[in-house]
């Protein structure tokens, strides 16, 4: 599949828009809500790849960051992006990076996947975590127990829900391209 060509273009601007559609979705539970977007991520990369699931999460981030209300609570703007949790929101950036690299390089190891999707998560809390502390000015420990232990359960069900799903339907979708390359729609 080309990088630019208009069926990859789609694909991103489909998976960008179940993100504004289900990243606002969220339960706040505190400093951090809880939120779709880790799956969203995670889907993204590994229906479309580490190039065309970053780009389609880029799209989203900016999307939210001009101030349509797309992120968690139906929010948007710099002040969301730049705020205290902002850190979890650009730490996606190497989530989708790593998922979407191991998904190209290893799809047959559905093991190392899983390793390497681990942790991109654990990445992402320790950046976050750290945004949020230089934000804040909370003590590491408690951002901890605030912002990450109570999100692993639940973020580890998410990484394995976007295998499940994730796996089908890009291996659906590469047969569908293909035959539509060749002429046959069966």
């Amino acid at each position: 599949m080309k990088y630019l060509d208009i069926r990859n273009m789609a694909l991103i601007a489909v998976m960008t828009a179940l993100m504004c559609i289900f990243g606002p979705m969220s339960i706040p539970i505190g400093a951090v809500p809880i939120s779709l977007t880790p799956l969203l991520v995670y889907l993204s990369a590994y229906v479309l790849g580490m190039k065309s699931g970053t780009v389609a999460y880029l799209v989203y981030l900016l999307i939210g960051f001009v101030g349509v209300p797309v992120m968690s609570g139906y929010s948007g703007g710099p002040a969301k992006i730049l705020g205290p949790t902002g850190g979890y929101l650009l730490a996606f950036i190497l989530m989708a990076l790593m998922t979407g690299f191991a998904v190209d390089h290893f799809y047959k190891n559905v093991p190392l996947q899983a390793v390497v999707m681990l942790l991109a998560l654990v990445l992402c809390y320790a950046a976050g975590t750290a945004w949020f502390v230089g934000q804040t000015k909370m003590a590491w420990g408690k951002a901890l127990t605030v912002c990450v232990f109570p999100f692993i359960p639940l973020d580890c069900v998410k990484l394995f829900l976007a295998i499940l799903v994730g796996r089908p339907v890009r291996e659906r979708l590469h047969v569908f391209l293909q035959d539509r390359r060749s002429g046959s729609l069966a």
